[in-house]
């Protein structure tokens, strides 16, 4: 198998780790973290430095790819864009847990990370550097754009499109042929039963725009300085 490393020593890092054990196609040898100390262990494995240590640990232990474990979709962007600057030769590896299950015809991105029990339907098309979380759902003809993110247990209808960077939250729903637009965010528990404009927060039932929201506006549980919950 080949040697690969997470990005992200985190509860996200965990399921990311499961997902890649389960597939049996790499080894992981350990963990890149800019926020935690050098030899800390997670789930049996090291911290071996951060990113910027990638090319001595590439040569020293034979890394060939890589995969990008952090969840708020900008964060991800941004490291991910850092790797592609200090080690641009490494295979993007991309997870999908034995127990999702993925229709015909699905095109799946580089980066992107689908959790056990996710459902993905017929002619969908997902983006690089995605996440669709533990028992959600993409309806059939879905388009998920790069970077963007469904949450565990949201159910989203056919025909559905989400923007660059935006975010579908816990247990939300979404009917059928519904576009939300880039860098937006629907509210944990929301029904979504209208388009949402780019850069907006809506939640509710039926969910309604609330607010405009930051490129780099943070949104999950732990981020720091969020106003987006």
């Amino acid at each position: 198998m080949r040697n690969i490393v997470i990005v992200g020593a985190s509860g996200h890092g965990a399921m990311v780790l499961d997902c890649i054990r389960k597939e049996g196609r790499y080894k992981v040898l350990g963990y890149l973290d800019s926020f935690k100390k050098k030899g800390t262990q997670q789930n049996g494995l090291e911290v071996l430095g951060n990113e910027f240590d990638l090319p001595w640990l590439i040569s020293k232990l034979d890394i060939h790819g890589i995969i990008v474990a952090i969840g708020n979709n900008w964060k991800r962007k941004e490291m991910a864009d850092k790797i592609d600057n200090i080690a641009p030769n490494l295979e993007i590896v991309t997870a999908i847990h034995p127990r999702a299950a993925i229709a015909m015809a699905v095109k799946i991105g580089k980066g992107t990370v689908i959790m056990s029990g996710a459902v993905v339907n017929a002619n969908s098309c997902i983006g690089d550097f995605c996440i669709l979380n533990t028992n959600s759902s993409l309806g059939h003809d879905g388009n998920i754009k790069d970077f963007s993110s469904i949450a565990s247990g949201a159910c989203t209808g056919g025909s559905f499109v989400l923007g660059e960077y935006s975010a579908i939250s816990l247990g939300a729903n979404v009917i059928e042929n519904i576009t939300i637009g880039k860098h937006s965010l629907v509210g944990a528990g929301s029904l979504v039963i209208n388009d949402i404009k780019a850069y907006s927060v809506a939640y509710g039932s039926p969910a309604r725009f609330v607010r405009e929201r930051k490129i780099e506006s943070p949104y999950l549980n732990g981020d720091t300085d969020s106003t987006d919950s």
